[in-house]
């Protein structure tokens, strides 16, 4: 999930810096006069941006609701102690959700108050002040999420090892054996 954060992460990134930049020269240029070819430009990456933005955080809501309640289920049928990592997924998705939520509605809020100066009710400034602020947030909730994503990677990682030891404890083979061993029961290849 790291590398798929990243990316797409940098990808909505390049979308709405590109997004700003051709904003500006439009602005430079003929203001919001909706009739140009750079205007058409800002409007298509700004609003490529802002979906590919709700995009990137609500997968990484969906991401720690997934991981956070299979983390849970697993301590809970193997006995796994609360602590460290049952307890730290849900810390980690106390301190995820915030910035993210606050990124897509600064990131909505720009687009709105795009289509304010686009009909000429809301003055030009705001936008530009909201789109300014959407990339900063942004940036800093990606930091926020990166670090949360590769933490609960290494959480999972850890479930998995401690797992993997209380099967063998008990005489029951690795999770990577007795999935094999299913799939081999159900005529599913196993080459990967």
């Amino acid at each position: 999930m790291t590398r798929i954060f990243l990316g797409l992460a940098l990808l909505d990134t390049l979308t709405l810096v590109a997004a700003f930049a051709v904003g500006i020269l439009s602005w430079l240029g003929s203001g919001s006069s909706s009739d140009t070819t750079v205007y058409l430009t800002h409007l298509i990456l700004g609003l490529t941006g802002g979906i590919l933005t709700l995009l990137v955080h609500c997968l990484i809501f969906t991401y720690f609701l997934g991981t956070g309640r299979w983390v849970k289920e697993v301590g809970l049928a193997y006995q796994l102690p609360d602590e460290p990592w049952p307890k730290l997924t849900r810390e980690l998705k106390r301190w995820t959700f915030p910035p993210a939520l606050i990124a897509m509605l600064v990131t909505i809020a720009a687009a709105a108050a795009g289509m304010g100066v686009q009909v000429r009710a809301w003055p030009w400034y705001v936008h530009g002040l909201l789109a300014l602020t959407t990339l900063a947030v942004n940036l800093a909730a990606f930091v926020v999420e990166y670090r949360s994503v590769r933490t609960n990677g290494e959480i999972i990682d850890h479930v998995l090892v401690e797992v993997d030891r209380i099967r063998a404890a008990h005489g029951l083979p690795s999770n990577l054996e007795a999935l094999a061993q299913e799939e081999g029961e159900r005529g599913v290849p196993t080459g990967r």
